[in-house]
């Protein structure tokens, strides 16, 4: 921003021709412009109720996509390419079920006996009614007791493992879509409350002005507010390219164009409140609804179900079969057959009982070990949400109302002529700071929110 010109202070004064009580009140009318405009809170600093663990959030239906959280998501949810991969094979998975427990097909088996017809007069031959016999084997395999069973139940938790997969790739596209709308949030409030300070500047900057028109303060006090006002607008430029990072993110999410609009963001989501009492119920809910574990206790059923699988390999499979026989162009004796495998390798079926008992171990291992990850970091984020929350509260109710008071005790000594821009500037950049820092925490317990509910696997 350019720097007004500003005529010598002789000639302000003597053009203005007023009394020397005018400017005084002019100016104390522009201080509590600025007063009144210094204390206007941010919309994003404005209190944000706490809603209960499971409370349900309502969310107008006609809300613009970006406005809102849970439109996003919707929008994910119905759009997004990678969860809808996740589904089809989760979905193919669903039926090879069915086929895992089904007998294998039949055989049949057709011999042709005595093709070059010896012992008569007829030439050699391929027709069945013109051969010396002809044998029918109709031929079915019958697996040992327990192992279609077996079968039907690995293939049962490969399924739930790919629907638990599909729903952990929900999870964490949704965690990462909620992590992005906080950065979203904390730009767009950036970028508003520079728009304030710069206006609360241009105030300051008339407020010298009339001051240094009545010869009240040095024409330096009005450079000051200017060069104040040129650096917020640099910093709005920044958070400007800011904002169409995190937009382009965000559209990356949701399978939309990297230029494609978004609404502003509306409020946060209310917080929810919790207390050490509903610690057990939310460890249950991470083992029950945590995707990921939930996939972890499939592989660990799949592999104890493979395991009774290779033990059943110990008793032999049965094959039974029905054997016509066709001599000329008639049926003239039946046959009935009965084949089974004779298990005497005992050296390679041990250890594929051994390979198997391993899997089943360390799938169990795999589970437990993930199921300790996911409850540490829900203590760590549940720790860092109360931090969150306290120190939002903190600057609510302590600091930013001593930031308000300062500035206006500043701005009433600068009226007076007991101070000087300096201080004024300062206490201005204390009140922005102090508003800063409650967008940092609330954008933090956002993102802590998100992660807490990654960990459950749902949304609180």
């Amino acid at each position: 921003m350019s720097t007004h010109s500003l005529p010598p202070r002789g000639q302000q004064a003597r053009g203005r021709g007023t009394p020397a009580h005018r400017p005084a009140w002019s100016t104390r009318l522009l201080l509590c412009a600025a007063a009144c405009a210094g204390m206007v809170g941010s919309a994003l600093a404005q209190d944000t109720p706490h809603a209960p663990i499971d409370t349900p959030i309502s969310t107008p239906a006609s809300a613009p996509l970006g406005a809102t959280l849970q439109g996003l998501l919707a929008h994910a949810r119905a759009q997004s390419p990678e969860l809808r991969s996740m589904r089809l094979e989760a979905a193919a998975a669903a039926q090879r079920i069915g086929p895992a427990a089904a007998l294998p097909d039949p055989v049949l088996r057709v011999e042709l006996m005595n093709v070059n017809n010896y012992g008569s007069d007829a030439a050699p031959n391929l027709l069945p009614a013109r051969v010396g016999e002809t044998r029918y084997t109709l031929m079915q395999s019958f697996p040992a007791w327990g192992k279609r069973d077996a079968r039907r139940d690995v293939a049962a938790a490969d399924a739930r493992q790919a629907d638990a997969r599909a729903d952990g790739t929900w999870i964490e596209l949704a965690a990462r879509i909620k992590t992005a709308y906080a950065e979203y949030g904390r730009t767009a409030g950036n970028e508003a409350l520079a728009n304030e300070v710069i206006g609360l500047l241009a105030r300051l900057e008339r407020v010298a002005q009339v001051r240094y028109a009545a010869g009240l303060a040095p024409q330096q006090d009005a450079i000051r507010a200017q060069l104040e006002q040129t650096a917020m607008q640099g910093e709005l430029l920044m958070l400007a390219g800011e904002r169409r990072k995190t937009v382009a993110r965000l559209n990356a999410l949701l399978a939309r164009d990297p230029t494609a609009p978004l609404a502003a963001p509306e409020a946060p989501r209310p917080l929810p409140t919790w207390a050490p009492a509903d610690m057990p119920r939310l460890v249950d809910r991470v083992r029950e609804r945590n995707p990921l574990v939930a996939a972890e206790r499939a592989r660990v059923e799949a592999a104890q179900k493979n395991r009774e699988l290779t033990q059943r390999n110990r008793y032999p499979d049965v094959v039974v079969g029905l054997a016509p026989s066709q001599v000329r162009s008639r049926i003239t004796t039946w046959g009935v057959m009965l084949e089974m495998n004779i298990p005497l390798q005992q050296e390679p079926r041990r250890s594929q009982e051994q390979e198997a008992q391993g899997m089943a171990s360390a799938a169990q291992a795999r589970a437990d070990a993930l199921t300790q990850q996911m409850l540490g970091e829900l203590n760590l984020n549940l720790a860092a949400l109360d931090t969150a929350r306290q120190t939002e509260s903190l600057l609510k109710t302590r600091l930013l109302p001593q930031s308000e008071l300062n500035l206006q005790s500043a701005l009433s000594a600068y009226e007076a002529g007991k101070g000087d821009m300096g201080m004024l500037l300062e206490a201005q950049r204390q009140i922005r700071k102090a508003r800063k820092d409650l967008l940092e925490s609330q954008v933090e317990a956002q993102m802590r929110l998100a992660e807490i509910e990654r960990v459950l696997g749902d949304d609180l």
